[in-house]
Formats: structure tokens, C-alpha cells, sequence
């Protein structure tokens, strides 16, 4: 949910158009000259995005017609791989105009820096002291029910206290989030519990660390061939995840990597703000106005007006979980036979009606108008002017529709409402099209290929081992596995226990 995310990253204001300097920030296309229409136009323009509000009960017709092919479930996973890649230890609702943004934050990788912290040595508060002395697990929390919930403040705590000890706090903001960062909490835990039974004689640094390394490399593939398989399809991974071939004495041999076209740096990766600006907001059309978390709960709204002053108000974060509001994730990943699948809203121009009244933000309040001011302020090039430098047509003014609310947008889309509505015209909201689905895909991509850590550098022909389809490991695999709904038979080694010198944990 986007409640604490009403501006962009820090530093992102600050973004670099010389092709010599290269920060936290950058841009893929520093020759674009930007598009800087009339703030009243895209005041216009987003008071035109909401969606119908509330369609009627959960799966009805009009659910239907707004609903989308993915779970539901991956709409808070980007948000999840969002603040991996974008860590940032000072509040979002802070001003993001600064300078030292571009030098003060880590690399974007997917590290779980936002799981891990910097390890157990060095946030102790994170870890189960009494599992190996706090050096191998996480701790777990629990509400006041008893329920598992993440480890808090002062527990018990009340409705307004209880801030989660995790390694980063935006995962507490809203409900669901805060669940799935609580699943990869127990994921962890379920992983060092198999390596340890297996090899009971690992000391516990070498334990952490070979756990830390499943659990890095399994999210990684999830992040890869799940999530980006569903939100830019599998042709566009294949083109840019392939083999190379070599000879080598009696034959050939051949190793995946990553060729990227449009996503280049010098030394290491750098955010664009093409794609934290622009494109990976295309999660934002994909949030339901409600949910229902089990089959206990009625629809749960996101957020509703005013303070949370109930503790079954809403979905917000930053609090003790609700009581019995643990959710069920057959609910939101393909677990079983989906007969209580939730599907995320497509991803199109339309935005669910509670994101035009965003709570506990500055002015202002409408999401969508806060994504398009934001595109202006950074100078973010048209969607058409992107579209040309990738080779791809772009879409006619008829398509876009927007030439009524302003000459100004003859010939010119601002990039996010772009990509939206090349989602919506050419896979009918089913997945981005070519311009949004290629500059995500390249970026996050891009990220694996600049980890020297991760498995596409360390080991390249890499394949998941857990779950009980391991080379087709989906996100409803890791949820199977940590919760044992399903079973696990002796999942073949990965081939040695020594994590790469110099990685990231502790």
C-alpha cells in the first residue's frame, strides 16, 4: 500500500543527467528532454483515474471486470521487493530533496537488507536469543490472541504502540506487508531447521550463513522467474536471461547471463528514476479497495478516513496485528485449487477509490496526483519520447485520450499514466505492455546482474531445491514449504555449506 510512499526515494530529486556521474539515482535515458506539462493538467488528469468505488461483494460481476489474471498476493510482494532495493532507514513522510540521498544508502540489490539488517552480531534485537545464542533465527512475535505477528515494542502493546523490530520499518505499514515480511521471517527459520537436521555439526556462523544463502538465492529465482513472469511474461525474461554458449574440450558448455539494452552502468547499479518514478508504480492500479485476509474475516478495507481509532478498522500498519486476522495465503499465491483466490485489480489507468484519499500524507491526498506532480518535478521524459528511444511505436493520441484535458498532451503522456495505459490497451491490464514491461524487467534484472553475490553471478545454471516443484519455485512454493502445507522429501544438497568470501549478513 502506498500511504508512507507520498513522494519518491531520497535523492531521486537529485537524479544526474550528465552519463559521468552516476549516484544512488541516475536515469536510463539522460538524452530525453523531459515533459513538464501544467500542474493543473495532471490535477486534471488524475481526478479522472479513480475507479468506481466499491463494486459490490467479493467476486461478483463487477469484481470480475475490474480484477486482473495475478494474485493478489503479488501486488505486496513488489512492495516488499521495493523496499529491498530501495533501503531506507529514515521515514518516507520525511522531505526526499536530499543531497546526501545520493551517497548515504546502499547499492540496490536483492540482498534482503530489509530482512537481515546487518545481521545478528550487529542487530541482536532481531534475532531468537534463545536459539543458538541469537545467532541463527529470527524472533517471532505474537499479539495479544496468542497469534503469530512480528516482534514489537513493548507487547503487549495498545492500538497506537508496537512498532515492529525488523530491519525495516516500512514493512510494518500496512497489514499485509507486514505478513509477508513475518512469512520470510519463518521461511529463514524453516530453512536453518533443515540444514541444521541435515547437518547437525555446522557451527552457528556457518549455519546463518548457508541459511542466509538459500533463502537469498530461493527469493531471487521467486523474484525472477515468479513475480517478473507474471508482470512482463516470460518472452521478455528469455530475452534478456539466456544462455551463452562456449567450447570447452569435447563439446560445449553454457551459463545464463543477463544482456541488458537500455539499463547500463559504469560501475554499479544505479536507481533510475524512470523506473522508481514511473514505471514500478504500476503496482499502485494493482490494489484492491479491500481484502479479505481467512475465511473468517469479512472485506477488510485498506484504509478509511480519519485515525485508526479501532483495531478492526482497517488494514493500516505500525501496530500489534488485529486479532484473528492471520492471513490464509491461499487467499493472495496459488496454493491448492484457488477457490478462495483474491486477484489483483489490472493494471491499468483506473486506481481503487481509496487511493483519492490517501490518510496521513501532505497535500495531496489523491495518489494519483502525487505520482504525476512527482514525474514532473523530476523531469521524467514522455512516455512517447521513451517509447521512440526503445524502437517501440508508440501509442496515437486517440489511444492515450488525454489531448481533452489539454493541448498539452498532444504528442506527450507523462511516463507512469503511459505505461499504464500501454498495459491496458495491449494485454487488456493482463501484465505491462513492452515499454513498462521492458524498463521493469531490465531494472530488476539489471540489480541481480550488479550483486556480485547473488546466484546468476556465483552460480549461473543455479536451480531452487525446496518445495515440491523446485525448478518451477513460485512464491506459493515458499509459502507450502515454511508452513508445511505440502510435503518436503530430502531436498538434494546445492553443493557445499561456505558462503561466497565477502558477502553481506553480519
Amino acid at each position: 500500500m502506498p500511504q508512507n510512499h507520498p513522494t519518491a526515494p531520497r535523492g531521486a530529486g537529485l537524479a544526474p543527467r550528465s552519463i559521468f556521474l552516476e549516484g544512488r539515482f541516475g536515469r536510463m535515458f539522460r538524452n530525453l528532454a523531459p515533459f513538464e506539462p501544467d500542474p493543473a493538467s495532471l490535477t486534471t488528469l488524475a481526478g479522472q483515474m479513480p475507479e468506481p468505488p466499491d463494486p459490490g461483494t467479493e467476486g461478483g460481476a463487477e469484481d470480475e471486470g475490474l480484477d486482473g489474471p495475478i494474485p493478489a498476493g503479488y501486488t505486496y510482494l513488489g512492495q516488499f521487493i521495493d523496499h529491498d532495493i530501495t533501503f531506507d532507514p529514515v521515514s518516507s513522510l520525511q522531505r526526499l530533496n536530499d543531497p546526501e540521498g545520493l551517497i548515504n544508502f546502499r547499492t540496490p540489490r536483492f540482498d534482503l537488507d530489509s530482512l537481515y539488517g546487518d545481521g545478528p552480531n550487529n542487530n541482536p534485537f532481531m534475532y531468537d536469543q534463545t536459539v543458538d545464542g541469537g545467532k541463527t533465527s529470527f524472533l517471532l512475535g505474537q499479539n495479544e490472541k496468542g497469534e503469530r505477528d512480528l516482534p514489537r515494542v513493548g507487547s503487549p502493546p495498545s492500538l497506537a504502540q508496537g512498532r515492529a523490530l525488523i530491519g525495516d520499518p516500512r514493512n510494518d505499514e500496512n497489514v499485509i506487508v507486514g505478513q509477508l515480511h513475518l512469512l520470510f521471517l519463518t521461511f529463514h527459520n524453516k530453512v536453518v531447521e533443515t540444514i541444521r537436521a541435515e547437518q547437525p555439526v555446522l557451527s552457528e556462523d556457518i549455519l546463518f550463513e548457508e541459511a542466509q544463502r538459500w533463502v537469498r538465492w530461493h527469493y531471487q529465482w521467486a523474484v525472477v522467474h515468479d513475480f517478473l513472469g507474471r508482470i512482463v511474461g516470460q518472452d521478455v525474461i528469455d530475452d534478456i536471461l539466456s544462455d551463452d554458449q562456449y567450447a570447452v574440450l569435447g563439446g560445449k558448455a553454457s551459463v545464463k547471463r543477463i544482456h541488458l539494452q537500455f539499463y547500463r552502468w559504469q560501475c554499479q547499479p544505479f536507481m533510475p528514476v524512470e523506473f522508481s518514478v514511473a514505471a514500478y508504480r504500476f503496482g499502485h492500479s494493482m490494489i484492491r479497495p479491500d481484502y479479505r485476509l481467512n475465511n473468517g474475516t469479512p472485506e477488510i478495507p485498506i484504509f478509511t478516513s480519519g485515525e485508526l481509532r479501532e483495531e478492526h478498522q482497517d488494514l493500516r500498519g505500525f501496530r500489534p496485528l488485529a486479532s484473528d486476522w492471520t492471513i490464509d495465503w491461499s487467499r493472495f499465491f496459488e496454493i491448492g485449487d484457488n477457490s478462495s483466490l483474491q486477484r489483483a485489480r489490472k493494471i491499468d489507468t483506473q486506481l481503487a477509490a481509496p487511493l483519492s484519499d490517501v490518510p496521513a500524507t501532505n497535500e495531496p491526498h489523491r495518489l494519483a496526483e502525487r505520482n504525476l506532480l512527482r514525474g514532473r518535478a523530476l523531469k521524467l521524459p514522455s512516455g512517447q519520447r521513451v517509447s521512440r528511444a526503445m524502437g517501440i511505436e508508440p501509442l496515437s493520441d486517440d489511444q492515450l485520450a488525454l489531448t481533452a484535458i489539454s493541448d498539452e498532451f498532444l504528442g506527450s503522456a507523462p511516463l507512469w499514466f503511459y505505461v499504464l495505459k500501454e498495459a491496458e490497451i495491449q494485454t487488456g491490464g493482463a501484465s505491462l505492455g513492452p515499454v513498462g514491461g521492458r524498463i521493469v524487467a531490465e531494472v530488476l534484472l539489471g540489480m541481480l546482474k550488479g550483486d556480485p553475490f547473488s546466484y546468476i553471478n556465483i552460480e549461473p545454471n543455479w536451480e531452487p531445491f525446496l518445495g515440491q516443484n523446485p525448478q518451477d519455485f513460485t512464491m506459493g512454493d515458499l509459502v507450502a514449504f515454511t508452513l508445511g502445507q505440502g510435503t518436503q522429501e530430502d531436498p538434494p544438497q546445492p553443493g557445499g555449506c561456505q558462503q561466497p568470501a565477502g558477502s553481506k549478513g553480519d
